[in-house]
């Protein structure tokens, strides 16, 4: 991922499967992609859950010194999968719904 010049990200959106099942080389792949994003010194927003592909990417960046920030719909809150600290994330917002 080059950036140009005169335009340089600084945040990444990373949204993935909840369930990876028998598929080791997407827990490799994500785990790579996290490892990559601490490595450009980017920051990651994620969906913030405690499981699936997402978990590992923010995990992995973490680790390495990049800011996480977990969004949980507030209506998820409730569920067993979502934690008020899951692994990896800097912070944690609970998202409204806007009506």
């Amino acid at each position: 991922m080059a950036a140009t010049p005169n335009r340089q990200f600084k945040n990444i959106c990373v949204l993935s499967r909840f369930n990876y099942g028998k598929h080791k080389e997407f827990v490799e792949a994500a785990i790579n992609l996290g490892r990559s994003i601490a490595e450009r010194k980017l920051h990651l927003v994620y969906g913030g859950g405690n499981r699936g592909l997402s978990k590992l990417v923010s995990e992995a960046a973490f680790i390495r010194g990049s800011q996480v920030l977990g969004i949980i719909p507030r209506a998820l809150k409730p569920l067993g999968s979502l934690t008020d600290s899951p692994t990896g994330v800097s912070r944690l917002r609970y998202a409204r719904k806007n009506n």
